[in-house]
């Protein structure tokens, strides 16, 4: 008796959103097969690892081409071809041994799944059952907000790697849309919505439901940002003229106006706190750095706010302004508002006395140091303090004053701000700064766009900190005499300062490194 085949959907991310029948015949089957890259990561098997159980067979399937060159005699189509009947080969033997094979599948399993090339081949021979997932089309739309399609209109779906005549044809036939396959197609896709008079339309969302989720604007995007699992969307124009028409809400009514600030975390949607989650949904108007605001969720109800970095003050009083007049104004922060960020501009500002009378209020978040001391351990497992090396808003003499101090005194110090494309000067002579009071194998931890999609975090020494390779969304964490780095058997580093001192009654057979002294 032969196995079963199944191509199971996953859904566009969250694991949350797998289906029951899905998690349930994930979790009972013999042989776990997923399609993978050649750097071997799967995003599908990543979904489906929850419902994982010890013991199951994997079968990893390795593209053998993505997007490069191939010397395959029949061209990249024939390298493709070739691996997928090898796969079915692969599979097909578990299922003559009698064992059941689920095929996991992003998404849809046929909705432009990997999945259905393993179905052409295996399904006139085995049984097979496909369970479907959400789509990523479904997902975009949701986490937009802005419904697809509604009464008659028409929902076309299309892939991006159609030539832009057609795409733009079909654009401009249609009531709404979903773009496929974008990536390296994004240019032309884009270039159609223009010449089909809907790129104003038109909305951009990346990564739908994961934590590296991104919405915009599709004619905001930087086309370089642009990967393979992002989609273009024409929301319902019916929806759409339903809400334009629809009569404006009362405004609110003098005094129930207030000013939150908001931190966001450092990264993705898993790093904000429910708090946060909630001042952003109560909000009638997002104010902040450009960047921050787009990484909150559009929602047609809000009006959004965006500015560039260096209008801290004009800011916040125009958030205070807004909320005098009763609207209900979240200021955004990276990280957590009250460290360098926007919580004390608002505070200062809000002294004025124009504006004694509107409520301001601190949402915190989780802060860049935690994020980054996290990913290495617990080098902050003792005293530690947070400086800025940027000289824009305080003299230089000063940040070297209390960096000496800091030095002097034996804490951990977590640097914010330590360089950017004008400041290059002074993470070099905080280098020298500290090295006088430090071991050049102090351990430094330099962690960069932590919790974000190009997030790095790697662990060196005082004496061989480049600051060259350092810019502005970096952060770094230098340590004590007392903090100890070495690497875990799995080859991770591991960085902490332990919780007692050499005064406090700990082991005196150390030296000022943290090290024991006959090293």
């Amino acid at each position: 008796m032969t196995g079963r085949l199944y191509g199971v959907g996953l859904g566009p991310g969250d694991p949350e959103l797998v289906t029951v029948k899905a998690a349930r015949l994930i979790g009972a089957a013999d042989v776990i097969a997923y399609h993978a890259a050649r750097h071997g990561r799967s995003n599908a098997r990543a979904i489906a690892e929850p419902y994982l159980r010890a013991g199951q067979i994997e079968e990893p399937l390795i593209y053998p081409v993505t997007t490069e060159p191939t010397d395959h005699p029949d061209g990249y189509q024939g390298a493709i071809d070739e691996f997928y009947t090898a796969s079915a080969a692969r599979l097909a033997a578990h299922l003559d041994a009698g064992r059941d094979v689920v095929v996991l599948a992003e998404g849809d399993p046929f909705f432009y799944g990997s999945y259905m090339h393993m179905h052409k081949r295996l399904a006139d021979r085995y049984p097979a059952t496909v369970v479907p997932g959400v789509t990523s089309v479904s997902a975009a739309a949701a986490v937009l907000g802005r419904p697809l399609m509604e009464r008659d209109e028409v929902l076309t779906v299309l892939p991006g790697t159609l030539t832009a005549d057609d795409l733009a044809a079909r654009l401009a036939a249609t009531d709404s849309a979903a773009v496929m396959k974008l990536g390296r197609t994004f240019a032309p896709v884009r270039e159609a919505l223009d010449r089909a008079g809907r790129l104003d339309d038109a909305w951009y969302v990346e990564r739908a439901t994961t934590d590296r989720e991104r919405t915009g604007r599709l004619a905001d995007i930087d086309p370089d940002s642009v990967p393979y699992f992002s989609l273009a969307l024409l929301p319902s124009r019916a929806a759409g003229a339903l809400s334009s028409a629809a009569p404006a809400a009362e405004p609110p009514e003098p005094g129930d106006g207030g000013v939150t600030v908001v931190g966001l975390g450092p990264g993705g949607r898993d790093w904000l706190t429910p708090q946060a989650q909630a001042a952003l949904a109560e909000a009638d108007d997002l104010v902040g750095y450009a960047p921050y605001v787009d990484r909150v969720a559009p929602n047609p109800r809000q009006r959004r706010h965006r500015s560039d970095n260096r209008v801290e003050a004009e800011r916040a009083a125009f958030a205070l302004d807004l909320a005098k007049r009763g609207r209900r104004v979240a200021v955004v922060s990276s990280g957590d508002p009250g460290v360098f960020a926007m919580a004390a501009a608002v505070l200062e500002t809000a002294e004025d006395p124009q504006w004694k009378d509107v409520p301001v209020r601190v949402v915190p978040g989780l802060t860049a140091a935690q994020a980054v001391a996290s990913r290495v351990g617990a080098p902050l497992g003792h005293d530690f303090c947070v400086l800025s090396l940027s000289d824009r808003l305080k003299p230089w003499p000063v940040i070297a004053q209390r960096l000496t101090a800091a030095a002097e005194a034996d804490l951990v110090i977590a640097i914010y701000n330590p360089a950017s494309k004008t400041r290059t000067r002074q993470l070099a002579t905080a280098r020298e700064l500290l090295l006088a009071h430090r071991s050049p194998d102090t351990p430094v931890v330099v962690g960069r766009d932590v919790g974000g999609r190009a997030e790095s975090v790697r662990v060196t020494t005082l004496d061989k900190l480049d600051p060259a390779s350092i810019d502005m969304r970096c952060l770094l964490i230098v340590g004590s005499s007392q903090t100890r780095a070495h690497t875990r058997g799995d080859g991770t580093p591991s960085v902490y300062t332990p919780r007692h001192h050499p005064g406090d009654g700990a082991p005196a057979d150390q030296d000022r490194t943290g090290k024991p002294a006959d090293v």
